[in-house]
């Protein structure tokens, strides 16, 4: 239970902490948020009223308070572009990109722990695994999306590229189109953890407690199931939480190439427009799930690695 507190406790500070130097940062770029707003129609004076009116003439301390004091709340500001409410503008686009990396992520897990398992017992064709492998981490997703699209969409006519379903009209066709993406931000993941999970299981199929489970007369699967992959995907857990919290990020150039309304296309959009409190906003959320995705990791390896768990109690 302590090990839980300080590993919640850890994750707060550090979300206060990225949430600060966020809030910090957009606040010392030259162009603030009333230069945006007011555009090409700026004056000093205009500038001078806008920036009393927003508040942004007050201390940083006291406008990061009262901007940490509206996001306990769920106010994440107004957007400069849109004029409309920051979290009324990102709900849809969040919802989306975890949609997507929710997808990608059921995928490496499904694929890639059964195939690292079978490849750790395999002795036959190394120089073909291994080099299939290898090309598997070194195609970059926006690649593989690109040769998705080729492929199913201008060649197959599966899906349409660069047109999105509307999921409330066609959700099996959201669903679909999806999917393609989902395969290209996945594959570099799932080649990654095969190695990483054959690497581990190899390493624990080597010591002693396994030779001598087997020698006397236990099943070698059994012995592998119960004892072998419990303590090899100690490791992988750790790497496919970095994996989910990475997802999300890397669903930014995905989304491009797939042309999907998500948070990627969001930030690149409001970067090129300078709507800092939607920068500002997508950029702690990101902060926020890599935290979490750390420290639900790390929960779960306590849990299920009895050394953790008495280091923790400590």
């Amino acid at each position: 239970m302590k090990y839980v507190c300080r590993r919640v406790l850890a994750g707060l500070v550090t979300m206060l902490m990225v949430s600060f130097l966020t809030f910090s940062a957009f606040s010392l770029i030259s162009g603030d948020t009333a230069t945006a707003m007011l555009g090409t129609t700026a004056t000093p004076e205009r500038l001078a009223a806008l920036r009393a009116e927003l508040g942004l003439d007050r201390p940083l301390p006291v406008r990061y308070g009262e901007w940490l004091r509206d996001c306990l709340r769920g106010d994440l500001g107004v957007s400069t572009s849109y004029r409309q409410p920051v979290q009324e503008l990102l709900a849809p686009k969040i919802r989306l990109t975890l949609c997507l990396s929710l997808m990608s992520f059921l995928l490496i897990t499904a694929v890639s722990i059964p195939l690292g398992v079978w490849s750790a017992g395999l002795r036959r064709l190394e120089g073909a695994r291994t080099a299939l492998n290898q090309l598997g981490m070194a195609v970059p997703p926006f690649f593989t999306g690109i040769l998705l699209s080729w492929v199913f969409g201008v060649g197959l006519k599966w899906f349409t590229p660069g047109q999105f379903p509307d999921a409330g009209q066609d959700l099996a066709g959201a669903a679909a189109y999806l999917l393609f993406a989902a395969v290209s931000l996945s594959v570099p993941r799932i080649a990654m953890t095969v190695r990483m999970l054959r690497s581990t299981v190899q390493e624990e199929l080597g010591k002693d407690y396994v030779r001598t489970a087997i020698a006397r007369g236990n099943d070698r699967g059994q012995v592998l199931r119960r004892h072998v992959l419990k303590n090899a995907l100690s490791p992988v857990i750790t790497f496919l939480a970095q994996t989910m919290a990475e997802l999300v990020a890397g669903s930014i150039v995905v989304e491009q190439v797939f042309v999907i309304p998500g948070l990627g296309r969001m930030l690149v959009t409001s970067i090129s427009n300078r709507d800092y409190p939607v920068v500002q906003a997508i950029v702690v959320i990101l902060a926020f799930w890599v935290v979490l995705a750390g420290t639900a990791a790390d929960l779960i390896n306590q849990r299920i690695d009895p050394r953790l768990r008495l280091g923790g109690a400590a």
